[in-house]
């Protein structure tokens, strides 16, 4: 299997699981919310599904609305088919969702992933986005000495390309950067408020006030209320 294939294979099993679609229905849905499909055509998207037919991860069943119902014998056309994911085709989507190689952070590949995080467990979305971030790491460092190397020898609008490459893969990063840290803020928030409910279990006899001391220049100070420090995470 190709790695544009894999991608749509993945993309078709992920919009899928949200909910049965006509081809024309999901060949929108490509086009629209995941980008790197937008030169898309049917040429690619049909083969793909009756794979996913064969290899048992979806059926084809007859369009069911009232109006398709009625329109068909009239106009002489086929009902529309609609695609439903199979428990077959949930396990698989499942499987590949949990694949972090280095497929996963490829530029084509990383849009589609990133599109399905929702559904993503935290673990498999950490590393992702940091595989993603080493790669454009490592990019950057190529671009920066070959830009070094060349610098003499280029245009002005030529060496202005390369700059622009070089600013956009560094904005990346920086975004990177920001989803990671907000993804470990998260796992040490929901780390923290587990070991505060644990704690006000075995506390729960105590009398109010040592819960809660007043302070008269400010608002209440509450015991264990401080955000952790995404610097403190060690899963890394």
């Amino acid at each position: 299997m190709s790695r544009r294939s894999g991608v749509l294979e993945f993309a078709v099993l992920g919009l899928l699981r949200e909910s049965p679609m006509h081809g024309y229905e999901l060949r929108k849905r490509l086009n629209t919310s995941l980008g790197v499909f937008r030169a898309f055509s049917y040429g690619s998207l049909y083969p793909c599904l009756k794979t996913l037919v064969g290899n048992g991860w979806l059926i084809e069943e007859s369009g069911s609305a009232s109006q398709d119902a009625l329109a068909a014998p009239l106009s002489g056309r086929r009902a529309k088919i609609v695609y439903r994911l199979t428990a077959a085709g949930k396990e698989r989507f499942e499987e590949l969702l949990s694949h972090t190689g280095p497929d996963a952070w490829e530029d084509e590949h990383f849009g589609v992933r990133f599109a399905f995080f929702g559904q993503t467990s935290r673990d498999v979305r950490m590393r992702v986005l940091e595989g993603r971030r080493s790669r454009l790491e490592e990019r950057l460092d190529k671009m920066r000495a070959a830009m070094a190397r060349t610098r003499e020898r280029l245009d002005d609008y030529t060496l202005e390309l390369q700059r622009h490459g070089m600013e956009s893969v560094e904005r990346e990063v920086r975004w990177l950067n920001e989803l990671i840290e907000s993804e470990r803020a998260g796992r040490d928030r929901r780390d923290g408020t587990a070991g505060q409910g644990r704690t006000t279990e075995r506390d729960e006899d105590r009398p109010p006030q040592q819960d809660q001391s007043e302070d008269a220049d400010g608002p209440p100070r509450h015991r264990g209320g401080s955000r952790p420090d995404p610097s403190d995470d060690t899963a890394k």
